[in-house]
Protein backbone atom coordinates (compact mmCIF):
# COMPACT_ATOMS: atom_id res chain seq x y z
CA UNK A 1 0.00 0.00 0.00
CA UNK A 2 3.10 2.47 0.55
CA UNK A 3 3.60 2.59 -3.24
CA UNK A 4 -0.37 3.79 -3.79
CA UNK A 5 0.43 7.52 -4.71
CA UNK A 6 -2.14 9.76 -5.54
CA UNK A 7 -4.26 10.99 -8.24
CA UNK A 8 -2.48 12.75 -10.65
CA UNK A 9 -2.91 16.38 -10.03
CA UNK A 10 -4.59 16.13 -6.68
CA UNK A 11 -3.57 17.03 -3.59
CA UNK A 12 -2.80 15.37 0.34
CA UNK A 13 -3.86 18.36 2.45
CA UNK A 14 -1.82 17.91 5.58
CA UNK A 15 -2.98 19.66 8.68
CA UNK A 16 -0.84 22.82 7.88
CA UNK A 17 -2.09 22.76 4.36
CA UNK A 18 -5.86 22.56 6.01
CA UNK A 19 -4.31 25.19 8.29
CA UNK A 20 -3.87 27.48 4.99
CA UNK A 21 -7.19 26.48 3.58
CA UNK A 22 -9.19 27.58 6.39
CA UNK A 23 -7.42 30.95 6.93
CA UNK A 24 -8.22 31.60 3.28
CA UNK A 25 -12.20 30.60 3.46
CA UNK A 26 -12.36 32.88 6.81
CA UNK A 27 -10.93 35.73 4.52
CA UNK A 28 -13.32 34.87 1.30
CA UNK A 29 -16.00 34.44 4.25
CA UNK A 30 -15.24 37.75 6.24
CA UNK A 31 -14.71 39.79 2.79
CA UNK A 32 -18.24 37.97 1.15
CA UNK A 33 -20.05 38.71 4.26
CA UNK A 34 -19.12 42.61 4.46
CA UNK A 35 -20.52 43.47 1.31
CA UNK A 36 -23.50 41.23 2.16
CA UNK A 37 -23.39 38.51 -0.07
CA UNK A 38 -24.79 34.78 1.38
CA UNK A 39 -22.94 31.50 1.28
CA UNK A 40 -24.41 28.37 -0.94
CA UNK A 41 -23.38 25.64 -2.98
CA UNK A 42 -24.26 23.25 -5.61
CA UNK A 43 -23.30 19.59 -6.27
CA UNK A 44 -20.29 18.11 -7.30
CA UNK A 45 -21.60 15.86 -10.12
CA UNK A 46 -23.58 18.00 -12.95
CA UNK A 47 -25.39 17.01 -16.25
CA UNK A 48 -22.66 17.31 -19.27
CA UNK A 49 -25.14 18.71 -21.22
CA UNK A 50 -25.50 22.10 -18.57
CA UNK A 51 -21.55 22.90 -19.19
CA UNK A 52 -21.90 21.76 -23.07
CA UNK A 53 -24.83 24.74 -23.14
CA UNK A 54 -22.42 27.87 -22.51
CA UNK A 55 -19.59 26.67 -21.07
CA UNK A 56 -17.02 26.34 -24.56
CA UNK A 57 -16.05 23.95 -26.64
CA UNK A 58 -12.36 23.55 -24.94
CA UNK A 59 -13.72 23.26 -21.48
CA UNK A 60 -16.00 20.65 -22.11
CA UNK A 61 -14.14 18.30 -24.63
CA UNK A 62 -10.60 19.11 -23.37
CA UNK A 63 -10.88 19.70 -19.59
CA UNK A 64 -13.33 18.09 -17.86
CA UNK A 65 -13.89 14.41 -15.87
CA UNK A 66 -16.91 13.11 -17.61
CA UNK A 67 -18.30 9.79 -17.09
CA UNK A 68 -20.86 7.63 -18.04
CA UNK A 69 -23.76 6.72 -14.83
CA UNK A 70 -25.14 3.62 -14.61
CA UNK A 71 -28.14 4.72 -16.70
CA UNK A 72 -25.86 5.74 -19.58
CA UNK A 73 -26.47 9.31 -18.79
CA UNK A 74 -23.38 11.63 -19.30
CA UNK A 75 -21.89 13.17 -16.06
CA UNK A 76 -19.09 15.85 -15.42
CA UNK A 77 -17.30 16.02 -12.32
CA UNK A 78 -18.06 20.14 -12.30
CA UNK A 79 -15.24 22.21 -13.70
CA UNK A 80 -16.52 25.73 -12.08
CA UNK A 81 -19.88 26.68 -10.74
CA UNK A 82 -21.46 29.36 -12.60
CA UNK A 83 -23.59 26.94 -14.89
CA UNK A 84 -24.52 25.26 -11.39
CA UNK A 85 -25.55 28.65 -10.04
CA UNK A 86 -27.61 29.68 -13.56
CA UNK A 87 -29.35 26.06 -13.34
CA UNK A 88 -30.23 26.83 -9.80
CA UNK A 89 -31.71 29.99 -9.94
CA UNK A 90 -33.50 29.00 -13.17
CA UNK A 91 -35.63 26.83 -11.24
CA UNK A 92 -36.54 29.51 -8.75
CA UNK A 93 -36.21 32.88 -10.51
CA UNK A 94 -39.51 34.30 -10.56
CA UNK A 95 -39.82 33.59 -6.29
CA UNK A 96 -36.15 35.35 -5.70
CA UNK A 97 -36.05 38.43 -4.19
CA UNK A 98 -33.26 40.65 -6.63
CA UNK A 99 -30.79 41.65 -6.49
CA UNK A 100 -29.34 38.18 -5.26
CA UNK A 101 -25.63 38.05 -3.82
CA UNK A 102 -24.16 34.67 -3.43
CA UNK A 103 -21.00 33.43 -2.47
CA UNK A 104 -19.18 29.87 -2.43
CA UNK A 105 -16.40 28.06 -1.80
CA UNK A 106 -15.33 24.15 -2.94
CA UNK A 107 -13.50 21.73 -4.60
CA UNK A 108 -13.25 21.63 -8.81
CA UNK A 109 -11.57 19.38 -11.11
CA UNK A 110 -10.43 19.86 -14.37
CA UNK A 111 -8.47 17.54 -16.91
CA UNK A 112 -5.30 19.48 -17.34
CA UNK A 113 -1.40 19.37 -17.32
CA UNK A 114 -0.75 19.44 -13.37
CA UNK A 115 1.74 22.70 -13.81
CA UNK A 116 2.77 24.96 -11.61
CA UNK A 117 0.10 27.23 -10.58
CA UNK A 118 -2.59 24.40 -12.01
CA UNK A 119 -3.54 21.54 -10.69
CA UNK A 120 -6.55 18.75 -11.41
CA UNK A 121 -8.19 19.16 -8.63
CA UNK A 122 -8.54 22.80 -6.74
CA UNK A 123 -10.69 24.48 -4.38
CA UNK A 124 -12.23 28.24 -5.50
CA UNK A 125 -14.11 31.08 -4.51
CA UNK A 126 -17.23 31.93 -6.65
CA UNK A 127 -19.00 35.21 -6.01
CA UNK A 128 -21.98 36.74 -7.91
CA UNK A 129 -24.09 39.34 -8.13
CA UNK A 130 -27.27 38.57 -10.06
CA UNK A 131 -30.81 40.68 -11.03
CA UNK A 132 -28.84 43.86 -11.92
CA UNK A 133 -27.27 44.99 -15.41
CA UNK A 134 -25.28 48.18 -14.36
CA UNK A 135 -21.57 48.95 -14.58
CA UNK A 136 -21.64 49.86 -10.62
CA UNK A 137 -22.74 46.02 -10.26
CA UNK A 138 -19.30 45.46 -12.16
CA UNK A 139 -17.57 47.07 -10.02
CA UNK A 140 -19.03 46.14 -6.59
CA UNK A 141 -17.72 42.61 -7.78
CA UNK A 142 -14.16 43.87 -8.44
CA UNK A 143 -13.89 45.96 -5.44
CA UNK A 144 -14.80 43.11 -3.59
CA UNK A 145 -11.69 41.12 -5.01
CA UNK A 146 -9.42 43.80 -3.98
CA UNK A 147 -10.98 44.12 -0.82
CA UNK A 148 -9.90 40.55 -0.24
CA UNK A 149 -6.35 41.17 -1.81
CA UNK A 150 -6.23 43.88 1.32
CA UNK A 151 -7.39 41.57 3.59
CA UNK A 152 -4.42 38.93 3.09
CA UNK A 153 -1.59 41.54 2.83
CA UNK A 154 -1.60 42.38 -1.03
CA UNK A 155 -1.04 45.73 -1.93
CA UNK A 156 -1.67 47.23 -5.74
CA UNK A 157 2.31 47.05 -5.93
CA UNK A 158 1.77 43.22 -5.43
CA UNK A 159 -1.78 42.47 -7.91
CA UNK A 160 -3.50 44.13 -10.40
CA UNK A 161 -7.08 43.68 -11.82
CA UNK A 162 -7.12 43.94 -15.38
CA UNK A 163 -10.53 44.80 -17.21
CA UNK A 164 -12.16 45.02 -20.73
CA UNK A 165 -15.56 44.76 -22.07
CA UNK A 166 -16.78 42.44 -24.51
CA UNK A 167 -19.24 44.72 -26.39
CA UNK A 168 -16.67 47.01 -26.70
CA UNK A 169 -14.57 44.48 -28.26
CA UNK A 170 -17.67 43.65 -30.67
CA UNK A 171 -16.97 47.38 -31.58
CA UNK A 172 -13.35 47.19 -32.59
CA UNK A 173 -13.53 44.10 -34.22
CA UNK A 174 -16.29 45.26 -36.47
CA UNK A 175 -14.02 47.98 -37.53
CA UNK A 176 -11.84 45.61 -38.99
CA UNK A 177 -14.76 43.61 -40.72
CA UNK A 178 -14.52 41.05 -38.59
CA UNK A 179 -17.98 39.19 -39.08
CA UNK A 180 -20.14 37.97 -35.89
CA UNK A 181 -19.72 34.75 -36.63
CA UNK A 182 -15.81 34.99 -36.69
CA UNK A 183 -15.88 36.88 -33.55
CA UNK A 184 -15.70 33.74 -30.78
CA UNK A 185 -12.44 32.62 -32.51
CA UNK A 186 -11.33 36.08 -32.48
CA UNK A 187 -12.23 36.18 -28.98
CA UNK A 188 -10.19 32.72 -27.97
CA UNK A 189 -7.10 34.37 -30.00
CA UNK A 190 -7.19 37.47 -28.05
CA UNK A 191 -7.50 35.29 -25.09
CA UNK A 192 -4.17 34.12 -26.18
CA UNK A 193 -2.06 36.75 -26.77
CA UNK A 194 0.12 36.47 -24.04
CA UNK A 195 0.33 32.78 -23.72
CA UNK A 196 1.55 31.77 -27.61
CA UNK A 197 4.90 33.45 -28.79
CA UNK A 198 4.47 36.05 -31.34
CA UNK A 199 5.18 33.61 -33.96
CA UNK A 200 2.34 31.34 -33.21
CA UNK A 201 -0.51 33.65 -32.32
CA UNK A 202 -0.03 34.88 -35.96
CA UNK A 203 -0.28 31.49 -37.23
CA UNK A 204 -3.49 30.74 -35.41
CA UNK A 205 -4.68 34.07 -36.58
CA UNK A 206 -4.17 33.01 -39.75
CA UNK A 207 -5.72 29.85 -39.19
CA UNK A 208 -9.06 31.28 -38.05
CA UNK A 209 -9.05 33.29 -41.39
CA UNK A 210 -7.75 36.51 -40.07
CA UNK A 211 -5.94 38.76 -43.32
CA UNK A 212 -2.84 40.52 -42.77
CA UNK A 213 -4.44 43.84 -42.46
CA UNK A 214 -7.00 42.51 -39.90
CA UNK A 215 -4.49 41.05 -37.68
CA UNK A 216 -2.22 44.27 -38.21
CA UNK A 217 -5.29 46.67 -36.89
CA UNK A 218 -6.20 43.42 -34.04
CA UNK A 219 -2.59 44.29 -32.76
CA UNK A 220 -2.63 48.23 -32.72
CA UNK A 221 -6.49 47.66 -30.95
CA UNK A 222 -4.96 45.35 -28.54
CA UNK A 223 -1.73 48.17 -27.76
CA UNK A 224 -4.54 50.70 -26.86
CA UNK A 225 -5.14 51.16 -23.00
CA UNK A 226 -7.10 54.20 -23.96
CA UNK A 227 -9.59 53.23 -25.69
CA UNK A 228 -12.16 53.20 -22.70
CA UNK A 229 -12.32 56.20 -22.04
CA UNK A 230 -14.79 56.36 -25.29
CA UNK A 231 -16.55 54.11 -23.96
CA UNK A 232 -19.58 55.11 -21.44
CA UNK A 233 -19.51 51.42 -19.74
CA UNK A 234 -16.23 51.29 -19.10
CA UNK A 235 -16.69 55.06 -17.76
CA UNK A 236 -19.07 54.65 -15.70
CA UNK A 237 -17.51 51.48 -14.31
CA UNK A 238 -14.30 53.07 -13.81
CA UNK A 239 -16.11 55.65 -11.74
CA UNK A 240 -17.83 53.45 -9.38
CA UNK A 241 -14.64 51.64 -8.25
CA UNK A 242 -12.56 55.07 -7.89
CA UNK A 243 -15.40 56.35 -5.91
CA UNK A 244 -15.85 52.97 -4.05
CA UNK A 245 -12.23 53.79 -2.83
CA UNK A 246 -10.14 50.72 -4.91
CA UNK A 247 -8.90 52.57 -7.89
CA UNK A 248 -5.19 51.65 -7.72
CA UNK A 249 -5.76 47.95 -7.97
CA UNK A 250 -7.86 48.25 -11.30
CA UNK A 251 -6.89 49.35 -14.99
CA UNK A 252 -7.86 48.44 -18.24
CA UNK A 253 -6.38 45.74 -20.10
CA UNK A 254 -7.46 45.28 -24.03
CA UNK A 255 -6.35 41.87 -23.97
CA UNK A 256 -8.10 40.36 -21.22
CA UNK A 257 -11.38 38.96 -22.86
CA UNK A 258 -11.90 35.30 -21.07
CA UNK A 259 -11.96 32.36 -23.19
CA UNK A 260 -15.29 31.35 -21.74
CA UNK A 261 -18.23 32.06 -24.05
CA UNK A 262 -21.24 33.00 -22.13
CA UNK A 263 -19.60 36.37 -21.13
CA UNK A 264 -21.46 39.60 -22.44
CA UNK A 265 -20.47 42.90 -21.32
CA UNK A 266 -17.33 43.50 -18.52
CA UNK A 267 -14.41 41.06 -18.27
CA UNK A 268 -11.87 41.17 -15.39
CA UNK A 269 -8.55 39.01 -14.53
CA UNK A 270 -6.25 39.82 -11.91
CA UNK A 271 -2.59 39.26 -12.02
CA UNK A 272 0.60 39.55 -9.95
CA UNK A 273 2.18 42.51 -11.02
CA UNK A 274 5.49 40.68 -11.59
CA UNK A 275 3.41 38.32 -14.17
CA UNK A 276 5.64 35.46 -13.14
CA UNK A 277 2.08 33.68 -12.26
CA UNK A 278 -0.94 32.36 -13.60
CA UNK A 279 -4.33 34.55 -13.49
CA UNK A 280 -4.91 34.71 -9.93
CA UNK A 281 -9.27 35.20 -10.52
CA UNK A 282 -10.97 35.89 -13.76
CA UNK A 283 -15.04 36.48 -14.25
CA UNK A 284 -16.73 38.75 -15.37
CA UNK A 285 -20.67 40.19 -16.82
CA UNK A 286 -23.04 36.88 -18.11
CA UNK A 287 -26.47 38.57 -19.10
CA UNK A 288 -27.84 35.30 -21.07
CA UNK A 289 -26.50 32.22 -18.98
CA UNK A 290 -29.98 31.93 -16.31
CA UNK A 291 -32.12 32.27 -19.47
CA UNK A 292 -30.84 29.82 -21.67
CA UNK A 293 -30.72 27.52 -19.14
CA UNK A 294 -34.58 27.50 -19.20
CA UNK A 295 -35.18 30.73 -16.58
CA UNK A 296 -36.31 34.11 -16.75
CA UNK A 297 -33.78 36.72 -17.72
CA UNK A 298 -31.55 37.66 -14.78
CA UNK A 299 -28.57 39.50 -16.04
CA UNK A 300 -25.46 38.28 -13.39
CA UNK A 301 -21.65 39.08 -12.90
CA UNK A 302 -19.33 37.20 -10.75
CA UNK A 303 -15.55 36.19 -10.88
CA UNK A 304 -13.77 32.69 -9.67
CA UNK A 305 -10.74 32.80 -7.73
CA UNK A 306 -8.50 29.09 -7.39
CA UNK A 307 -6.18 28.33 -4.08
CA UNK A 308 -3.46 27.46 -6.06
CA UNK A 309 -2.01 30.65 -7.22
CA UNK A 310 -3.13 32.86 -4.80
CA UNK A 311 -0.96 30.99 -2.50
CA UNK A 312 1.93 30.85 -4.82
CA UNK A 313 1.20 34.78 -4.90
CA UNK A 314 1.44 35.32 -1.09
CA UNK A 315 4.34 33.28 -0.71
CA UNK A 316 5.96 35.16 -3.67
CA UNK A 317 5.28 38.52 -2.00
CA UNK A 318 6.22 37.72 1.52
CA UNK A 319 2.92 37.87 3.11
CA UNK A 320 1.53 34.05 3.13
CA UNK A 321 0.42 33.37 7.22
CA UNK A 322 2.54 31.72 9.58
CA UNK A 323 -0.11 29.17 11.41
CA UNK A 324 -0.46 26.45 13.48
CA UNK A 325 -2.32 23.49 12.64
CA UNK A 326 -3.09 22.35 16.19
CA UNK A 327 -6.12 24.59 17.78
CA UNK A 328 -5.44 24.19 21.47
CA UNK A 329 -5.00 27.32 23.35
CA UNK A 330 -3.98 24.83 26.47
CA UNK A 331 -2.07 22.05 27.37
CA UNK A 332 -2.45 19.33 30.06
CA UNK A 333 -0.01 16.99 31.32
CA UNK A 334 -0.25 13.65 32.81
CA UNK A 335 1.76 13.54 35.82
CA UNK A 336 1.63 10.00 37.50
CA UNK A 337 -1.58 7.34 38.00
CA UNK A 338 -2.61 9.06 41.04
CA UNK A 339 -3.33 12.52 39.39
CA UNK A 340 -4.93 11.22 35.76
CA UNK A 341 -8.44 11.66 36.56
CA UNK A 342 -7.88 14.60 37.94
CA UNK A 343 -6.29 16.11 35.18
CA UNK A 344 -8.81 14.87 32.93
CA UNK A 345 -11.39 16.48 35.12
CA UNK A 346 -9.73 20.02 34.72
CA UNK A 347 -9.33 19.34 30.78
CA UNK A 348 -13.25 18.95 30.60
CA UNK A 349 -13.93 21.94 33.08
CA UNK A 350 -11.71 24.58 30.66
CA UNK A 351 -13.47 23.05 27.72
CA UNK A 352 -16.75 23.68 28.72
CA UNK A 353 -15.95 27.16 29.50
CA UNK A 354 -15.20 27.26 26.31
CA UNK A 355 -11.41 27.20 25.99
CA UNK A 356 -9.52 24.64 23.43
CA UNK A 357 -7.51 22.21 25.46
CA UNK A 358 -5.30 19.08 24.73
CA UNK A 359 -4.26 16.64 27.21
CA UNK A 360 -1.56 14.38 27.36
CA UNK A 361 -2.82 10.48 27.06
CA UNK A 362 0.13 8.55 28.64
CA UNK A 363 2.54 9.49 31.71
CA UNK A 364 5.79 10.54 30.48
CA UNK A 365 8.38 12.90 32.03
CA UNK A 366 7.14 16.55 32.19
CA UNK A 367 10.18 17.98 29.33
CA UNK A 368 9.04 15.14 26.99
CA UNK A 369 5.34 16.49 27.00
CA UNK A 370 6.32 20.13 27.42
CA UNK A 371 8.37 19.62 24.25
CA UNK A 372 5.49 17.74 22.15
CA UNK A 373 3.57 20.72 23.09
CA UNK A 374 5.46 23.36 22.31
CA UNK A 375 6.23 21.91 19.06
CA UNK A 376 2.49 21.66 18.21
CA UNK A 377 2.88 25.48 19.31
CA UNK A 378 0.43 25.55 22.21
CA UNK A 379 1.11 28.94 23.85
CA UNK A 380 -0.07 27.78 27.47
CA UNK A 381 0.05 24.80 29.73
CA UNK A 382 -1.80 24.70 32.98
CA UNK A 383 0.25 21.36 35.48
CA UNK A 384 -1.91 19.11 37.61
CA UNK A 385 0.36 17.25 39.83
CA UNK A 386 -0.10 15.59 42.81
CA UNK A 387 1.13 19.09 44.67
CA UNK A 388 -1.19 21.18 43.08
CA UNK A 389 -4.35 18.92 43.82
CA UNK A 390 -3.37 19.08 47.88
CA UNK A 391 -3.29 22.94 47.93
CA UNK A 392 -5.32 23.02 45.68
CA UNK A 393 -3.73 24.79 42.70
CA UNK A 394 -2.82 24.71 39.32
CA UNK A 395 0.65 25.88 37.78
CA UNK A 396 -0.04 28.19 34.71
CA UNK A 397 2.82 28.04 32.19
CA UNK A 398 4.00 30.19 29.54
CA UNK A 399 5.10 28.00 26.49
CA UNK A 400 6.77 30.81 24.90
CA UNK A 401 9.06 32.48 27.65
CA UNK A 402 8.89 29.76 30.35
CA UNK A 403 7.39 31.61 33.32
CA UNK A 404 5.12 30.19 35.18
CA UNK A 405 2.30 31.45 37.91
CA UNK A 406 0.81 29.72 40.46
CA UNK A 407 -3.07 30.10 40.99
CA UNK A 408 -5.97 28.62 42.87
CA UNK A 409 -8.00 26.13 41.13
CA UNK A 410 -11.12 27.99 41.43
CA UNK A 411 -9.33 30.91 39.18
CA UNK A 412 -8.06 28.96 36.60
CA UNK A 413 -10.51 30.13 33.81
CA UNK A 414 -9.59 33.62 34.46
CA UNK A 415 -6.38 33.63 34.50
CA UNK A 416 -6.08 31.90 31.64
CA UNK A 417 -8.08 34.11 29.58
CA UNK A 418 -6.31 36.78 30.97
CA UNK A 419 -2.71 35.15 29.58
CA UNK A 420 -4.40 34.70 26.40
CA UNK A 421 -5.63 38.22 25.91
CA UNK A 422 -1.99 39.60 26.79
CA UNK A 423 -0.64 37.62 23.91
CA UNK A 424 -3.72 38.40 21.27
CA UNK A 425 -4.14 34.38 21.40
CA UNK A 426 -7.97 35.63 21.96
Amino acid sequence: MSDITPVKGTRDFYPEQKAFQRWMYDHIRAVSEKFGYQEYDGPFLERLELYAAKSGEELVKEQSFIFPDRGGEMIALRPELTPSLARMLATRSKSMVRPIRWWSFGPFWRYERPQKGRSREFFQWNIDLLGVDSPQADAEIVVIAAAFFKSVGLTAKDVRLKVNNRRLADEQLSTLGIPPEQRQGVFRLIDRRSKLSPQYWEAYADEIGLDPEQISGLKDLLNDRLAWREFDELKDFFDAVEQMGAADFVEYDPIVIRGLDYYTGNVFEAYDVAGEERAILGGGRYDDLVADIGGDPLPGVGFAMGDVVIGLVLDKCGVEPDLRANPAEVFIPTFDESSRGETLRLAAELRVSGLRVEWFPEIARLPKQFKYADRQGIPLAVILGPDEIKLGQVAIKDLRTGTQTVVPRSETVEKVRDLLALSGEI
